[in-house]
């Protein structure tokens, strides 16, 4: 579907929801709804939910704003997904320097000290075998003593009240900066800014080169500069426009708590990591802020691909190599897998083979000639069919019995029977590998929460223990203790077990259990106490 191109370089985040809405891409969900729904019903959902009652908290969750083609593409003001990729190569190519403001909406409130609490926070689960709520929508802001600003997108899992960790076990500017903070034996200060517009989104998931600002590419992709705020407890900038920002210190514990697992953009559950501890020194954010909650996996894709077609590209035309089409499937998750048609001349098929591997995290790449239709998946497969020779190509197999109207084979005498080559790719599970590695993203209370009806108006109740004075924190934390002590529990299975209290409270008591030091992790991801038989080891060497 093509949509009317919008001038929308001035869009505040709280605009863009209201054109959503607008287009009947966003619905509001005004009932109360428990938390530990919404990841679910955001799944089920054909548009992005806004939902304005969440029990036990009193902030507003949105969820899904661009977790659909046709979403990615309003929120770049783009008349179609493939113009996506042209507006952030014009933020590569013309960077606009942020700007500094000296008021900003997301300091309406400032908490700092004892008065941060993540808890307050309605930070939701997300799939049934992750190991905690988890911030998935905070753009980090960092900066080195020598190289400057850095700016991602990375997931803290909430632990304590004012304690996360940071996944940032992939090599890449952050966790470089990272390491050179704790060789230094010193923290490293970080703003985390949740509820920014898309452009920032957009600007911050690009692998930009060291000592290059991504918000600088944001503001080229929006068209106008990027507004900052400093913060108030450290010395680093963050998103004036945010909805809420945290600030932080990644402290020099290096790689040494367990963290995740969490449902990956692999449609898959990534494993246990091990990762550092974030300190939150202070909770900045509008008297009326509306958390932002990035749903996995989709969400994170429709962004994420083109900055793979920004990449491929370039890499593409420094070997000299005329490109006509690039396709970054869905089937690779939006990173690992692209086909390329080419206007070839001779030899170029290996050239732009090897060029195109080398851009980012590229996995897998299919060139072919450009009378292809790359977004066809049965015009590439007919490609390969006929113009593919394993043991020339992908060289497997030589010397199989072929078919004779095989067009991509050696003329052969009449009579005589062709021979050519049979490929194979081997998608089973080998052996030796984990099978948790593979369980599949699913989603709590799927079998009775159904969006269709909370849209009628279904309304949750709440459970029989509201509140979450210390009292009771402390005895469900006793509860929790018990019930994890002869077997490793999921925190979805936790928060399940005792849904008759709230589940904030549920956090509160998990987070004493770790802040006593009785708290900690098996090998899959699960609760268990840190003393147990079943706790997991870190690596022997550690960064």
């Amino acid at each position: 579907m093509k949509l009317e191109k919008l001038d929308v370089k001035n869009e505040s985040f709280r605009q863009f929801l209201d054109r959503l809405r607008a287009e009947k891409e966003l619905t509001d969900i005004r009932q109360p709804v428990d938390i530990r729904h919404i990841a679910t019903l955001v799944d089920q959902s054909e548009t992005a939910l806004l939902f304005h009652n969440v029990i036990g908290y009193d902030m507003p969750v949105v969820s899904g704003i661009i977790r659909s083609r046709n979403r990615a593409v309003l929120s770049m003001g783009c008349s179609n997904y493939p113009e996506i990729e042209h507006r952030l190569q014009q933020g590569i190519d013309n960077p606009i320097k942020p700007k500094t403001v000296e008021t900003a909406r997301c300091k309406e409130v400032i908490e700092v000290g004892d008065a941060v609490d993540l808890y307050r926070l309605p930070i939701p689960m997300s799939s049934i075998y992750d190991g905690g709520p988890m911030i998935t929508a905070g753009i980090v802001i960092a900066k080195d003593p020598e190289y400057g600003i850095n700016s991602g997108m990375y997931r803290f899992m909430v632990k304590e009240k004012s304690l996360t960790g940071i996944d940032i076990v992939t090599p890449n500017n952050m966790r470089f900066f990272a390491s050179r903070a704790y060789g230094a034996g010193r923290p490293c200060p970080i703003s985390i800014s949740i509820g920014t517009h898309p452009f920032e989104i957009m600007g911050s998931g690009f692998r930009a080169p060291l000592g290059v600002d991504e918000m600088a590419i944001a503001g080229g992709i929006r068209g106008a500069p990027v507004e900052l705020a400093m913060c108030e407890t450290i010395d680093m900038p963050c998103l004036a426009d945010a909805e809420i920002v945290l600030e932080a210190e990644i402290l020099p514990t290096g790689w040494t708590h367990p963290e995740g697992r969490f449902g990956e953009f692999t449609r898959l559950m990534g494993g246990l990591h091990w990762n550092p501890l974030v300190r939150v020194k202070a909770i900045a954010r509008r008297k009326d802020a509306i958390y932002y909650a990035l749903h996995m996996p989709w969400e994170n894709t429709w962004l994420a691909a083109p900055t793979r077609y920004t990449a491929i590209r370039r890499a593409l035309k420094n070997a000299g190599v005329q490109v006509k089409d690039i396709n970054v499937t869905l089937g690779g998750c939006g990173f690992w897998h692209a086909i390329v048609s080419i206007q070839k001349q001779a030899g170029e098929g290996k050239n732009a083979l090897l060029a195109a591997l080398t851009a980012q995290d590229i996995k897998h790449v299919i060139v072919v000639d450009d009378d292809i239709d790359v977004f066809d998946a049965t015009d590439v497969e007919w490609a390969i069919a006929t113009r593919v020779q394993g043991d020339r190509d992908v060289i497997i197999i030589p010397g199989a019995r072929a078919k004779p109207l095989d067009p991509s084979l050696a003329v052969t005498p009449p009579g005589v029977v062709p021979t050519g080559a049979k490929v194979g790719i081997d998608a089973t599970i080998g052996e030796g590998i984990p099978r948790e590695r593979f369980e599949r993203i699913a989603y709590a209370y799927a079998d009775r929460a159904k969006i269709a009806d909370y849209v009628k108006g279904k309304a949750d109740a709440p459970p029989q223990a509201a509140g979450h004075n210390e009292t009771l924190v402390e005895r469900l934390a006793s509860e929790i203790m018990k019930w994890i002590e002869t077997e490793p529990r999921y925190y979805q299975e936790i928060a399940e077990h005792f849904a008759a209290y709230e589940f904030q409270a549920v956090v509160r008591a998990m987070g004493r259990l770790h802040a006593d030091g009785k708290l900690w992790q098996d090998a899959r991801g699960r609760a268990c106490l840190r003393e147990s038989v079943f706790a997991a080891k870190p690596p022997a060497k550690t960064d």
